[in-house]
């Protein structure tokens, strides 16, 4: 159905992520949608490596300016934007200097998980919420994408609970095998800070398990990847919310 506004958020793009399914499905969908006549946005985290110069990011500093509280601390939250190269379809990147400009995505040198990779998490879904809110645009559908984006539902659903610019949204997340990793522990304090609490997945706080707590959040689970792990799976088959099996990304528009 055209006319639609609908907002992508995701941890991989193409052409600014390559070689993995999610950047290639992402790219695809939003460019079909915008295609076929919808009003289509793009949100993403800046990370260190998607080059500015490259790609012709610029700031936006009408957009730019607002702090995030992170635990207590105040944290910059800088917007940028690019056009999807050769398309006219602006992506937005989330960034700030503390929690992006690393050129690793989730871990170090050595493999290790970075300690912060929970507060940027929360740090990039509320600097998405509040600059879609900024922008005043308000999206019919926000399809989620990457396990950093599934902290928007979780935050939309309570923390902005008694907000009504997203009520009549429909939330949907694709689910893909990404690689696991431990959330600091201290998680359960930086959430109650924004009066979350009680989620399961703070009883063993890992990446999967925040994705498998957010399909409590959202309004439909669609497989992003065909097949799914064995805990994404169980996770898939025993939420409560409708679903859809994998969809090819020319039928997505089914789902909307």
């Amino acid at each position: 159905m055209p006319n639609q506004k609908i907002l992508y958020i995701t941890t991989e793009m193409y052409p600014y992520q390559e070689d993995t399914n999610m950047a290639a499905v992402v790219n695809k969908m939003a460019l079909k949608m915008h295609n076929e006549g919808n009003d289509v946005r793009v949100f993403m985290p800046r990370f260190g490596q998607i080059s500015e110069r490259k790609f012709q990011l610029h700031e936006v500093i009408r957009l730019s300016g607002m702090n995030i509280i992170i635990n207590d601390l105040d944290q910059p939250l800088i917007i940028k934007v690019a056009s999807l190269p050769g398309e006219r379809l602006q992506v937005y990147f989330i960034d700030n200097e503390e929690y992006f400009k690393r050129k690793q995505y989730y871990v170090d040198d050595e493999g290790n998980p970075f300690d912060d990779n929970d507060e940027r998490a929360i740090f990039f879904a509320r600097g998405v919420i509040e600059t879609i809110k900024k922008l005043n645009w308000v999206p019919d559908v926000i399809h989620l994408n990457g396990w950093m984006s599934s902290f928007v539902p979780i935050y939309l659903k309570t923390y902005y609970e008694s907000d009504t610019y997203f009520k009549d949204a429909k939330i949907v997340l694709s689910l893909y095998n990404e690689k696991d990793a431990d959330l600091d522990k201290n998680i359960a304090e930086k959430l109650a800070f924004d009066n979350i609490s009680g989620l399961k997945a703070l009883d063993n706080p890992t990446i999967k398990n925040f994705v498998i707590e957010s399909m409590n959040y959202v309004d439909m689970v669609v497989k992003g990847d065909e097949f799914l792990d064995e805990d994404l799976d169980k996770g898939f088959n025993e939420t409560a919310a409708p679903k859809s099996e994998y969809v090819d990304v020319d039928s997505i528009n089914q789902i909307y």
